[in-house]
């Protein structure tokens, strides 16, 4: 498994947290708690996803240098 899909993948799970959080919060506080923590929760899971993506070209770009020299 690639230092990407471990990326990845810890988005998805912080991503899942939050969703789980907000089902909570909407039994005792509403519809405004719960839009809240899931769009805390897709921020999170897409700044996990684009942390990813760099990491991935940076690998990249790396071992084409290393080939390159």
């Amino acid at each position: 498994m690639g230092i990407a899909d471990q990326f990845k993948d810890k988005a998805q799970e912080l991503a899942e947290q939050a969703k789980r959080k907000a089902n909570e919060g909407k039994d005792s506080s509403g519809r405004e708690r719960t839009h809240d923590a899931s769009e805390r929760a897709s921020k999170t899971s897409q700044q996990g996803q684009n942390k990813a993506q760099q990491t991935g070209r940076q690998a990249r770009d790396d071992v084409r240098n290393e080939f390159d020299r």
